[in-house]
């Protein structure tokens, strides 16, 4: 029987991306988003996948939601990361709204979707936990003190949860993009964005693509040594040691 996939955040940019190539590679896939029902809905119709509409930073909607999928498709054997949000600022001026805005969609949510499954990949010795965190959670990002911490407790929770579970056949890995070519990026001004584009050794943004090829991969039998591991896909922009 076809694996099951849950991509939070997965009906737009790098997680619908992510939705696609896990599909195309014969998962059955749920994505989870949070507001825009339109493009989820196009989504669904688009790839031939089910989308569900929860807050991952709400441990109850959480748990509601997995509960939903299971009982749709079957026992999650896949989870991605993927969903989250940005309250940009510098910190001397940030309120603690945007911190824990920041805070509760991007790093409490780790806990609130990974809990409710972790239980069951060990019972079966299967399972891929794959987090996306981001370039930013690697070296800082200047107005972006919450982002940045999240994005690098993520790789803390992944390295980890990986020593705890790599017994029961479970790997747990981070996928840490730089600049992709999405939506958000897009808006960024024109002079802004040559500027950070300058920074980039290969000389462009990356793809969503590109993205969910490397969360393909460790979604795959193929990368069962693998864990614990952050993957960073930022085109020699930061090389982490």
């Amino acid at each position: 029987m076809a694996r099951v996939a849950l991509v939070t955040g997965g009906t737009r940019g790098i997680g619908k991306a992510i939705s696609a190539r896990l599909k195309a590679d014969g998962f059955k896939v749920a994505a989870n988003y949070a507001g825009n029902t339109e493009s989820a809905e196009a989504a669904a119709k688009e790839l031939g996948i089910s989308v569900y509409k929860w807050d991952v930073g709400d441990e109850t909607q959480c748990a509601d939601g997995i509960a939903k999928v299971v009982a749709d498709l079957g026992p999650i054997d896949v989870l991605v990361n993927n969903a989250g949000i940005t309250r940009d600022g510098q910190f001397h001026k940030m309120s603690v709204e945007k911190w824990r805005d920041v805070i509760r969609v991007d790093l409490d949510s780790l806990f609130y979707m990974t809990r409710p499954v972790i239980e069951g990949m060990r019972d079966r010795g299967f399972g891929r936990i794959i987090n996306i965190s981001s370039i930013n959670g690697q070296k800082g990002q200047f107005g972006q003190v919450n982002y940045s911490a999240a994005k690098a407790g993520m790789i803390g929770f992944t390295k980890a949860l990986a020593q705890e579970s790599a017994a029961k056949g479970v790997t747990v890995n981070v996928v840490a993009p730089g600049y992709i070519d999405t939506d958000m990026v897009a808006a960024v001004p024109e002079d802004a964005l040559k500027k950070i584009i300058a920074t980039i050794p290969v000389g462009r943004l990356g793809k969503a693509e590109e993205i969910a090829a490397m969360v393909a991969f460790l979604a795959s039998d193929q990368a069962a040594f693998i864990t614990g591991a952050t993957m960073t896909v930022n085109g020699a922009q930061y090389i982490a040691g």
